[in-house]
């Protein structure tokens, strides 16, 4: 959907047209899989935004996902740690800082394929710790 959004600045208000994804049902089912297998929400929104894209502003995510932009920034900074994030900056008009672009480095198979093997590390530590368990209980 093709939108104006006002954004304020020091000299006034000025806009811009944007295009923003919103969020379908598939989306949303996409964004609770993450978070079920122990995703941070804020995580698992921003991976949901940017999965089918090329790439946006870090404002634009934070408009699209209802996020605010300390949240939008902790999660790309996890993004960053595992490597699953480019990112680049382009010239605001005026004197603002710098506008932040990012994009998802990895692709959706290796985040997934990544949170499998999160769990399958944290199903092994389970298993160890109730096999543990059965034999102090017997001994």
């Amino acid at each position: 959907m093709g939108g104006q959004i006002w954004t304020g600045e020091n000299r006034g208000s000025i806009i811009r047209e944007v295009t923003i994804k919103v969020a379908d049902k598939k989306d949303l089912e996409f964004m609770l899989g993450l978070e079920s297998l122990g995703m941070k929400r804020t995580v698992a929104c921003v991976i949901t935004f940017l999965k089918d894209l090329k790439e946006k502003s870090s404002r634009d995510i934070e408009v699209a996902t209802g996020l605010r932009q300390p949240e939008v920034s902790i999660a790309m900074q996890t993004l960053r740690e595992r490597n699953w994030l480019t990112e680049h900056e382009i010239k605001s008009s005026g004197k603002g800082r710098p506008l932040k672009i990012y994009a998802l480095r990895a692709n959706i198979d290796e985040i997934i394929n990544y949170c499998e093997a999160e769990k399958s590390r944290e199903s092994a530590r389970i298993s160890e710790a109730i096999q543990r368990l059965k034999e102090l209980s017997s001994a």
